[in-house]
């Protein structure tokens, strides 16, 4: 269960949240959605604590994180939308470099775990900048989800994907919650969206929960 309450975040003299609340339980899938360049990332990076709110609190199962990176490495995956690959070494050796448990417990996930399941053994030679975009995303999931984290965080999973790894990532994100874990996701698509039994809006700094399932047009709306 992750709670966020009254963050606040400026980037100079220019506020970009203000005083948003926000609530993923177990089992979840929560989106937040809005227009380009209204914040939304900026959320998702504090809620995963890769970046510094000014004021707010960040609670997960109630223990506050703001401040405690321990707390977000234990119970954060996060997997922004730019890949934090190094293109020039191959899939197994970005395995070693990110994979949070030791190398016997990597091979543990390339056979049973979550790098088994996004197929990840059938591309251990490659080098990761010769990958497709969809192949570096699974990687990239899998890199994250190696500490078993009881919740993943994504900024838009299906940008720039096929069809094909479109679909193969929201099965996988259909049965991450059928765990009882928790997705924070935001997105434009539709069919990414429609996972999801909680959604926010964002827009001008404040973070409002409207009605899940709502179509294209009712959603811009609220844009």
């Amino acid at each position: 269960m992750l709670r966020a309450s009254g963050i606040c975040k400026s980037y100079g003299k220019r506020r970009i949240i203000e005083q948003a609340e926000f609530f993923a339980g177990r089992g979840s899938c929560v989106g937040i959605v809005g227009a380009n360049g209204c914040g939304k990332t900026t959320l998702l990076s504090i809620l995963a604590g890769t970046r510094k709110a000014d004021r707010g609190s960040v609670k997960i199962d109630g223990e506050e994180a703001l401040g405690h990176p321990s707390v977000f490495a234990r119970n954060v995956a996060y997997v922004p939308q730019e890949n934090p690959l190094m293109e020039e070494l191959t899939v197994r050796d970005n395995l070693l470099l990110w994979h949070r448990g030791n190398k016997k417990q990597m091979n543990e996930d390339l056979k049973t775990g979550s790098a088994a399941l996004l197929g990840i053994p059938a591309m251990l030679g490659m080098r990761a900048g010769k990958l497709s975009g969809g192949m570096k995303k699974r990687l990239s999931i899998a890199c994250a989800l190696s500490g078993n984290a009881p919740v993943l965080i994504m900024d838009e999973p299906g940008a720039a994907l096929d069809l094909e790894c479109k679909e193969s990532i929201r099965q996988y994100l259909k049965g991450y919650v059928n765990e009882g874990k928790t997705v924070i996701l935001t997105s434009h698509e539709m069919e990414e969206l429609s996972l999801c039994d909680r959604l926010y809006v964002m827009k001008d700094r404040c973070l409002k929960e409207i009605e899940a399932g709502l179509s294209s047009r009712e959603l811009i709306h609220y844009f």
